[in-house]
This record gives C-alpha cells, sequence and structure tokens, in this order.
C-alpha cells in the first residue's frame, strides 16, 4: 500500500520536527554532568544526582504527556506549547548559575517530558489501524531522533571544549525555535484524529484547555522542588515503578480472554529485561561520561575527543546499522527463519553486557598512571548501540503486537517510564563506581570503575541467557494460533 500525499507530508514533517525536537534533548543529556562539575564546580555525587533525576523524570514524565495530550490539549497544542516551554528552559539555563540550573532543568523538562508521547501519537494518527506503513513512519521517526543527537553531541562537544555552556544552550533554544515554527506552519497536517478532545463542543474544551496548562505549570514548581531532593526523587521514582508494575499485574489478571493475559504476561517479563538493559544503558552520561573524562586517554592524533563525540557512535551505527539489520530480517524471513522478539531481547542484553565487561580490560591494561587506551571505549559504545538496535526500535512494535488497543496508550507510557526507571537505578550505580575525593586521581578510581562494571556487565550478560533459556515459555505467550508475525519496524513494508 502506498503512501496518500497526506502521510507523505504528515511523515515528513515530523521527520524534522524529531530532528530539531532532540537536538536540544541532546545538549543536555550529554553535557549536563560535566557543565555541573566544570562549569558550576559542584562535586561529582551531586552532578550525578542532578543528571540521573533529569533523565529519569524526562523519561518518566511520558506517561503524564500521553494523559495530558489528547485529554485536555491537542497532541500538537501540547507539543507546540512544549517547544514554547522548553526553548524558555533553555534561555534560563544560559544563565550560568546555580540557581539557573535548577530552574532551567525544571521548565525545559515540563517541556521535553511531555513532547515525545505527542510525537509517537501523531506519527499514529497518520495512519489507519492495520496499516503497515506506520513501521515505516516510526522508522524515519527514530532516524530523525538520532540525526538530531548526532548534531547536538557533536555542536555541545566543540562548545564544551572551550567551556562555553552559555552559547551551547542558547543553540539549544534556538532549535526549539525552529521546532516550533515548523509545527505551526504544519498546523493542519498534524491534526488530532480519534482523541476525546475531536468529540468534545467548544466550550469544554476551553475549560479542559485551562486546566491542562494549569497541570503543565504545577508540574514546573514540582519539579524545581523534587530536582533540588534528588534523593526523594529518586526513591519517588522506584516506588512509582514498583507501582505501575502492580497496576499491570493487575490489569492482566482482570484481562477476559486467556490470549490477551498471556500477551500481557510476556509483556511484563520483557519490560524486566529491558529494565535491565537501560540501566546500564543510562550509564553513559553519568558514571561513564566521568571515567571516560578522567580515566581514558582522550588524545587522537594530537586531538583531544570531547567525551560527548563518543555517543556518537552511537547514532552512527543506529543510523547505518538499521537498515542492514532490515536487510538481514527480510533475507532471513524470506528463508523462512524469523528472529522473534525474546531472542532479539536476550541478545540486546549480552551485547550491553559484553560492552561493559570489556571496560575492566582496558582498566587492567592501563598505563602506569592508570589511564585507559581510548579503543576499548569505542569497542565498549559499538557493542552498547549494536544492543540497542535489538531492543529499543522493536519496543514500540512489541506494544502494537502485545497489547490490546484501549491500553496501547497507557502501556506506550509505561514502555517509555522503564526508562526513567533505569536511569534512577543508573544513578545509584554511577555513585558506587567512585570515591567523590579520588575522581582525580585514575589509580585510585579505577578499581572500584572497574568492580562496578564487571557488575553490570555480567549480570547483564546472565540475563540476557536466562531470557534466552525462557524463550520456548515466551514464545507460547506472545504466538496466537496461526497468527502472522509482525514486520521488524526497519522494514519497509512496500
Amino acid at each position: 500500500m502506498k503512501l496518500t500525499e497526506e502521510q507523505r507530508q504528515g511523515t515528513r514533517t515530523l521527520f524534522f520536527i524529531q530532528i530539531f525536537s532532540t537536538l536540544s534533548f541532546s545538549v543536555l543529556y550529554s553535557t549536563l554532568v560535566l557543565y555541573a562539575t566544570k562549569g558550576l564546580s559542584l562535586n561529582a555525587d551531586t552532578a550525578i544526582a542532578i543528571t540521573g533525576s533529569f533523565v529519569a523524570f524526562n523519561f518518566f514524565l511520558h506517561l503524564l504527556g500521553g494523559y495530558i495530550g489528547g485529554r485536555f490539549l491537542s497532541y500538537r497544542l501540547l507539543f507546540a506549547s512544549a517547544m514554547v516551554i522548553q526553548t524558555l528552559g533553555c534561555v534560563i539555563l544560559s544563565l550560568t548559575s546555580l540557581e539557573s540550573l535548577y530552574w532551567g532543568l525544571a521548565i525545559f523538562l515540563t517541556g521535553c517530558g511531555l513532547n515525545v508521547t505527542c510525537v509517537n501519537c501523531m506519527v499514529t494518527q497518520l495512519f489507519e489501524p492495520h496499516d503497515k506503513n506506520r513501521e515505516a513512519a516510526f522508522l524515519w521517526n527514530y532516524s530523525g531522533m538520532n540525526v538530531g543527537f548526532f548534531i547536538g553531541f557533536t555542536i555541545s562537544g566543540i562548545l564544551q571544549l572551550h567551556q562555553n555552556y552559555s552559547l551551547l544552550f542558547l543553540f539549544a533554544a534556538g532549535s526549539n525555535v525552529v521546532t516550533f515554527l515548523i509545527t505551526l506552519f504544519s498546523w493542519n497536517t498534524l491534526k488530532d484524529v480519534g482523541t476525546h478532545l475531536c468529540h468534545t463542543a467548544k466550550s469544554k474544551k476551553f475549560r479542559l484547555g485551562l486546566v491542562g496548562m494549569g497541570l503543565i505549570v504545577a508540574l514546573a514548581f514540582a519539579l524545581r522542588w523534587l530536582l533540588n531532593h534528588s534523593h526523594f526523587s529518586s526513591e519517588f521514582i522506584l516506588i512509582a515503578g514498583v507501582l505501575m508494575l502492580l497496576v499491570i499485574c493487575g490489569i492482566t489478571f482482570q484481562e477476559r480472554t486467556k490470549e490477551a493475559r498471556k500477551k500481557m504476561w510476556a509483556f511484563v517479563v520483557l519490560s524486566l529485561a529491558a529494565l535491565i538493559f537501560w540501566t546500564l544503558y543510562q550509564m553513559a552520561p553519568m558514571g561513564l561520561t566521568l571515567f571516560v573524562l578522567h580515566n581514558v586517554d582522550r588524545n587522537v592524533l594530537g586531538f583531544e575527543i570531547p567525551p560527548q563525540w563518543l555517543m556518537n557512535i552511537n547514532t552512527a551505527i543506529i543510523i547505518v546499522g538499521g537498515p542492514l539489520l532490515a536487510h538481514l530480517s527480510k533475507k532471513l524471513r524470506a528463508k523462512g527463519h524469523v528472529i522473534r522478539i525474546p531472542v532479539q531481547f536476550s541478545l540486546s542484553l549480552i551485547l550491553i553486557g559484553i560492552g561493559f565487561a570489556i571496560l575492566p580490560l582496558g582498566i587492567h591494561f592501563a598505563s602506569a598512571k592508570g589511564i585507559s587506551g581510548f579503543s576499548w571505549v569505542i569497542v565498549s559504545y559499538v557493542f552498547q548501540s549494536v544492543g540497542e538496535i535489538l531492543i529499543s526500535p522493536i519496543g514500540y512494535a512489541m506494544i502494537g503486537q502485545l497489547i490490546p488497543s484501549k491500553l496501547q496508550g497507557l502501556m506506550m507510557g509505561t514502555w517509555l517510564m522503564i526508562v526513567g526507571v533505569a536511569a534512577t537505578l543508573s544513578n545509584y550505580f554511577s555513585q558506587m563506581s567512585f570515591n567523590k575525593k579520588e575522581l582525580l586521581d585514575p589509580l585510585k578510581t579505577n578499581p572500584t570503575f572497574s568492580d562496578t562494571f564487571n557488575l553490570l556487565g555480567w549480570s547483564a550478560c546472565l540475563a540476557g541467557v536466562i531470557l534466552f533459556c525462557l524463550y520456548p515459555f515466551l514464545k507460547k505467550l506472545i504466538q496466537e494460533k496461526g497468527a502472522h508475525e509482525t514486520p521488524h519496524p526497519y522494514n519497509n513494508p512496500e
């Protein structure tokens, strides 16, 4: 089935929206811990706690974005408002003071935490429920996100080397302005379809809109307090994650059909596997960045490589590796071989586990001053990135396959919230990986970094092996009798 002109225009618009809206987040994601330690002279524990809370709340709030969008504000209006809020947050951050850090992050998070679900829903609304072109649209959307990350990481590294954080945050603000303008010019293309507001009277829409805006303002003040109390925030997110797990289990028990219950239980198991993967993955902007900054030789041909540029290994591999995986998957499927979801998840856990288990080898072969070779970190990021290809893009497709349509919005938000819970756990592991008083001495921090990387790496490998052993059980839960395979999201359905 070919795309209609409206679908083609909407997909193209959302591709560029994803590039520029992601760009500002990538700046903060890759630079926040460095800005806090080098720009504001905060200790490493505080910097990691702030970064951990920032990443955790960003993903945690996606669930709230799904609740506000379509119910109180249209997805396009909530997204446009989020861009204005993010711009204000970046401008406040550019003032480069401790107070502007907390307020800037709180305001930025208010917008950033709510907009991702809006983008996903705007993509979904371009297609009918059974239109297989949706997978290709999400591929373009995911590619646009990684292009935004690549640009953001690159610019962040250049300006961070010169300690010009104020200009960096203003650059991020500019990207949000561009996103806002694209949204305005494409307002009609991004209209809501089938939401609560679509069937609501205009007078009631206005009242609901006021409630929605009130929730957004209240959220900004709540985040300002929570960011200043990171210990409480971490406990809050973990408790909320546990409660959400219990809610999902309760919903599963209440499902009327046996097939639906089985698939929901499969979703729970695979979500726990994803939690392990993202816990390791979210070490990148926290403990792993500090390790690279202080314990790794980043001089290549006389040029000092910024820590942010290492994250571009991830984006480059995803942009190139995604289509390659699609081609391989298509060939295997043509021969009757299908790489099923549990196998992909188990491989992703093993790969990211190997990526972390390699780092202690680099530490073992470090120089007399305790400095590890740059190549060890590159190999680690390659393994982590290939692991991401196997677990991240197929998450959305998995929800469509396993979750009843009436629950897909809730479970989509829950799936994104898992990353927030994982970031909180990464915060704990990052802080246990070094003593803040010894951070500048690689010889003293190498043993604790090595122990932490070994613990995480081999635990992930073990989890991957256990998940692989559970494959026959999960296969029975996932597959309906005579069901067709769900296309891999990197495959072009045409």
